[in-house]
């Protein structure tokens, strides 16, 4: 692999197939629950697979813990996410390798729901949630994990990170009908596994490559 990552892309030699799987299933599935009476439908959310806390306590339906994270409502959603998604994912996937890219958007998207099921667990305020922002912001986490390694510096400049992750907060605060923990719970998730997995792969000899 080339020093520099840019480089790397440029060549055309390499594609991040997990990434673009990803955006197909997520559009894919947008486009079913558009055929089947609309993205926005609560009811059809939840036949979808949406995450709602009581279904998954007190019938198992653990499933949803992972089906939600490829739900979205409205177009909007599914854009906003989708577009994070390709910018994000390929440097991502290309650092760590596709399945690890695999395991940050599962893990972090799951961790996510799994915050936002103990917020409402504790509050008794329960909705309907669904979207991809908690894996979202778990690739968010690992860019920040790596922002804070000298060696990525230069591709992936700490200021810009800090402001990136800041405003994209910030607006889950602000905005209306925006499950802010799951945005946390996934940028906790991928800044954690990226500092495992990097462990890991430090001890293993396949470290990410140097840029």
């Amino acid at each position: 692999m080339k020093n520099s990552l840019i480089q790397y892309f440029l060549q055309k030699k390499w594609i991040p197939y997990i990434t673009y799987c990803l955006l197909a299933v997520n559009i894919l599935l947008f486009i079913s629950e558009e055929i089947a009476g609309g993205s926005e439908d609560p009811e059809l959310a939840i036949h979808f697979g949406a995450l709602v806390t009581p279904y998954v306590m007190n019938f198992g339906q653990f499933y949803r813990l992972v089906t939600a994270i490829f739900l979205h409502f409205g177009i909007e959603h599914l854009a906003s996410n989708m577009l994070s998604l390709f910018f994000l994912g390929p440097y991502v996937e290309a650092i760590f390798g596709r399945v690890y890219f695999l395991i940050f958007y599962l893990f972090s998207g799951i961790m996510g729901n799994l915050l936002t099921m103990a917020v409402e667990l504790y509050t008794g305020h329960y909705t309907i949630s669904a979207g991809a922002s908690g894996a979202i912001f778990g690739l968010l986490g690992v860019m920040l994990y790596l922002a804070l390694q000298p060696r990525f510096r230069k591709v992936f400049p700490l200021q810009r990170v800090f402001i990136g992750v800041g405003l994209s907060l910030l607006g889950g605060f602000t905005l209306e009908n925006v499950n802010v923990y799951a945005h946390i719970g996934g940028l906790v998730a991928g800044f954690l596994l990226a500092a495992v997995i990097t462990m890991i792969q430090s001890h293993s000899r396949k470290t990410p490559p140097n840029i």
